[in-house]
């Protein structure tokens, strides 16, 4: 099957058209200076050099090489036959706090931004390992759905934000609950949960959805990111304060997410702001046992751009050895022909 890997930019040939308008324009431009001083059949036998067939031959090859440009530009290729892949990896769903407590400055420059950091190194490192991404605080929603895709993943974590759940809190219970459906219907994948939180839930019982996850075979790894002592909460430059006035300070809640691990066999990372604790949990999943899974993919297309781009080279190359003028070398050759440049030049 013949296709473009870039068809956008199919745009670019317009650009030959574009070239054509540009380049009649021009010499109905020039015919009419040279008109200025007199007939132009007798100017053409005064300048018997000028050859106007051999600028429209130039004209031509270039505005060839510029279209055979733009489709190299659009990758056309062909193949797009199945095949059959085996892969050893496990799923991994990572489940991010997006709540506002994750904007304290405890981490610099706030919670967020770093935990957006390391899930962005950790999808660089990943291999054959498949992983979708879940954001949550009072309510939780997949961003992405389990994939082999790292561009793509990269791509959501960079989308991470307060504003990518509407409700606000913290249901870890919740996304818990919603990670554990998430992964593919695979039987047989190790699949695990990496749990990104200050770990203060004020909605659900997420210690429940933890044992209802282990039932399940899943293992949840859960990575403490903030300070006991926790940090104040600043929104829009405005400190977040309680119904008394009080200024709000988020604290890391360790025993909570500790309990989550134990559970389902997992691991508790306390995050630093010298290492977020994601080397220590892939280290830990790296340690599972990798189930073999086979899934269709498409062959490797045979790209063609090349070919076009090689035509591309070689009609410039022409067009720049083929002379405006008649070369005397060759004038008993006749080439263009004798009577077609005449015409020409009674244009």
């Amino acid at each position: 099957m013949f296709r473009f890997g870039n068809p956008h930019y199919l745009w670019l040939l317009a650009a030959v058209p574009a070239a054509v308008v540009i380049y009649a324009v021009a010499a109905r431009i020039r015919r009419r200076n040279l008109a200025r001083f007199g007939n132009l059949q007798t100017l053409a036998e005064l300048m018997p050099d000028v050859s106007t067939a051999r600028m429209k031959l130039k004209f031509i090859i270039f505005a060839t090489a510029l279209a055979m440009v733009a489709l190299a530009a659009a990758r056309p290729r062909m193949g797009s036959k199945l095949r059959e892949v085996k892969s050893r990896g496990i799923e991994m769903m990572i489940a991010v706090d997006v709540s506002n407590s994750m904007l304290a400055e405890d981490f610099a420059p706030n919670r967020l931004e770093r935990t957006k950091y390391a899930v962005e190194k950790l999808f660089d490192e990943l291999e054959q390992e498949r992983v979708g991404l879940i954001a949550f605080a009072g309510e939780a929603r997949v961003l992405l759905p389990v994939t082999s895709d790292k561009r793509m993943a990269k791509a959501f974590a960079r989308r991470l934000s307060t504003d990518a759940v509407a409700e606000q809190g913290t249901a870890v219970g919740k996304a818990l609950s919603l990670a554990s459906m998430s992964f593919s219907s695979e039987s047989g994948r190790s699949r695990a949960v990496i749990l990104i939180t200050d770990g203060e839930n004020h909605e659900d019982d997420a210690v429940a959805a933890a044992e209802r996850a282990a039932e399940q075979g899943i293992r949840i790894y859960t990575i403490g990111i903030g300070t006991p002592e926790g940090a104040p909460i600043e929104i829009g430059g405005e400190f977040v304060r309680d119904s008394d006035g009080n200024m709000v300070v988020s604290k890391l809640n360790e025993p909570m997410l500790e309990e989550i691990a134990r559970i389902t066999g997992g691991a508790y990372v306390r995050s630093t702001n010298r290492a977020q604790g994601l080397e220590e949990i892939m280290a830990e999943i790296n340690a599972l046992e990798k189930s073999e899974t086979e899934t269709l993919q498409f062959e490797e297309y045979n790209e063609l751009f090349a070919y076009f781009a090689a035509a591309a080279l070689v009609l410039l190359f022409v067009e720049m050895l083929l002379l405006g003028r008649r070369n005397p070398l060759l004038a008993r050759f006749n080439i263009f022909g004798r009577e077609a440049e005449e015409i020409s030049g009674k244009e």
